[in-house]
């Protein structure tokens, strides 16, 4: 019987180290094209949107997606999760957290393979929800991360956020911008990130703008990058203003533009010294979720969590 998860249900079984677990796996079976995927999809509501992510991931035995609706107000996200091999639904599992953690765990596999060694100082541009799994999953893999410095343009919001994490203060963006590892995690539509404030060896993980129109990177982080990669290329060629419009401009190249699945299966190789600039770009895909979410569903068939159907 398909088994019915609350976002309760995910807070218990999920946490920052095992989200990171799953999307490097899902990542590794990119790169050995057992899984299928498509783009999200956006449909028009009243004052709202309707989206839809799918994948179907032939190793790891589940097909699925994750679908939700998006207004001013908030949005409701659910993943829907079938077997691979036979007409069964396996479970439906409410996915606000799931995806959190999801993209958290995106930029810290990202890290993990392309930070330069011992990085030791992280920035994050962003202080909002998204940036607490940022900053829980990132020093899952970041073993020897001594600094982190945060910057909101919202001085309330900083202040709350660097109290409950620990985390620096910074006055200006450039001062979370002058790191190891700097992470943009925010809703602008306009550059927060200027490439002239990174020092050499910086990996950018630009995971807060999935709307062509709206960017976190300026150019000169494109111009100064050696390596740049994504999360899944087709996916970016429609949602990645960070990459579509340096594209356009002729600042970037999409045969430059690499995926993340390729340095996690050693396909390519990324960070070539640790004076590289590597940008990753995350729009979220639906590989990711279905992962993060088929190991949720096992926890909790383990430990006799949710409702069956």
């Amino acid at each position: 019987m398909p088994l019915y998860l609350r976002e309760a249900d995910v807070e218990e079984l999920l946490t920052p180290a095992d989200a990171v677990e799953a999307v490097e796996g899902c990542f590794a079976r990119l790169a050995r094209d057992s899984v299928e995927m498509r783009p999200r999809f956006r449909l028009p509501l009243d004052e709202g949107l309707f989206h839809t992510l799918a994948a179907a991931d032939l190793e790891l035995g589940v097909a699925g997606l994750k679908t939700y609706t998006g207004f001013a107000e908030g949005a409701v996200f659910v993943v829907a999760l079938f077997a691979a091999d036979r007409p069964e639904l396996l479970a439906l599992v409410e996915a606000d957290r799931l995806g959190q953690l999801r993209t958290g765990a995106a930029s810290a596999v990202a890290a993990r393979h392309l930070a330069r060694p011992g990085a030791s100082s992280l920035g994050l541009i962003g202080t909002g929800w998204q940036a607490e799994s940022q900053l829980a999953c990132l020093r899952v893999v970041l073993p020897e991360l001594e600094r982190v410095v945060a910057y909101s343009r919202d001085p309330e919001r900083l202040a709350d956020f660097c109290r409950r994490f620990d985390c620096e203060p910074g006055e200006y963006n450039r001062d979370a911008a002058e790191a190891d590892v700097v992470v943009t995690i925010t809703t602008s539509r306009d550059p927060v990130l200027r490439g002239e404030w990174l020092r050499p060896g910086a990996l950018v993980c630009a995971a807060g703008a999935n709307r062509i129109q709206a960017r976190e990177v300026d150019n000169a982080v494109l111009e100064r990058a050696s390596f740049v990669c994504c999360d899944f290329r087709e996916q970016a060629r429609l949602e990645a203003g960070d990459l579509v419009e340096p594209v356009e401009r002729g600042v970037l190249d999409w045969l430059e533009v690499h995926e993340l699945a390729e340095v996690v299966g050693e396909l390519v190789a990324g960070r070539q010294s640790n004076d590289d600039i590597v940008l990753f770009k995350s729009v979220g895909i639906a590989a990711e979720d279905l992962a993060v979410a088929a190991l949720v569903v096992e926890r909790a068939r383990e430990r006799g969590r949710g409702v069956e159907l």
